[in-house]
């Protein structure tokens, strides 16, 4: 009996370690809090159907394309989705991020994670965290943009140019900002003025933008995507409207609003869903 506990007890030794859990199996997507470092798990992400997006299907085409090559472990750029208000930017990354998980090709779920702005300077922390998961994680920043070089924008620049570690192989990192260049346009021009070389002075205020592979531009909405947006959404939720009348108040809508945008779109459809539903 001894030698039988004896050869267990070897065996015991010589088995491998039983496997850490991931402690990222909670969710699809995570929100993280620095102060207390930790992430808090999204039981559901808020998001629309990607094919809803309507008027920007060249940018969708391209973050589609970059976010599922990455899925599947193929090399693919942190990207910087800049442009005009409402034109649907964040909705992108959260429609696309639902997207890529439904597609039985993809081994693996895709995790987000959402950091704001002004917690950008723990990223080195949450970047040792997520390095430890097997997953691929996109690490998600809405409305980015800078005042000043300081501490959130140094952290930000370190972890895309790498730094000594290197980014994890594991993470990607997406922004979305109004601003082309993250920064004020008077702030690099004034830069510029008092500088001895204007040059020099230009290009260390727009190199952090610089360090995103892949910019994908949103400009203004023309009256026929606002419109294609309205009707998209008008379908999705099947609401008893002729076009005519549908397009006569949505153009009403966004003249009272001074603006035309996907934004403007489903916050019209939004209110007209609830006067139809008031006339039942």
């Amino acid at each position: 009996m001894s030698l039988l506990r004896r050869i267990a007890d070897a065996l015991d030794r010589l088995a491998p370690p039983p496997p850490v859990p991931d402690p990222l199996d909670q969710a699809t997507a995570y929100v993280w809090h620095p102060e207390q470092g930790r992430l808090a798990p999204v039981e559901a992400v808020s998001h629309v159907d990607l094919g809803l997006l309507q008027g920007i299907e060249r940018q969708r085409t391209l973050i589609v394309q970059n976010t599922t090559r990455f899925a599947r472990g193929l090399p693919a750029n942190n990207a910087m989705l800049w442009g005009a208000r409402g034109m649907g930017k964040s909705s992108l990354v959260k429609a696309v991020h639902h997207a890529v998980n439904q597609d039985r090709q993809i081994a693996d779920t895709l995790l987000l994670i959402e950091i704001q702005r002004d917690d950008l300077a723990s990223l080195p922390v949450l970047l040792g965290l997520l390095h430890q998961s097997q997953r691929r994680i996109l690490v998600f920043c809405d409305d980015l943009s800078f005042e000043r070089e300081d501490a959130d924008y140094k952290a930000l620049k370190s972890v895309l140019d790498g730094g000594i570690e290197g980014r994890p192989a594991n993470v990607l990192f997406y922004a979305t900002s109004n601003r082309r260049h993250l920064m004020p346009r008077d702030m690099i021009e004034n830069e510029r003025s008092t500088a001895i070389n204007p040059n020099e002075a230009t290009e260390e205020k727009v190199s952090l933008s610089d360090r995103f592979g892949l910019w994908i531009g949103f400009h203004n909405c023309s009256q026929s995507d606002y419109l294609a947006m309205v009707d998209a959404y008008a379908a999705a939720r099947s609401l008893p409207i002729a076009p005519d009348a549908l397009h006569a108040q949505a153009n009403e809508w966004s003249i009272t609003r001074g603006s035309r945008s996907g934004r403007v779109a489903i916050q019209f459809i939004d209110d007209l869903t609830g006067r139809l539903a008031d006339d039942v």
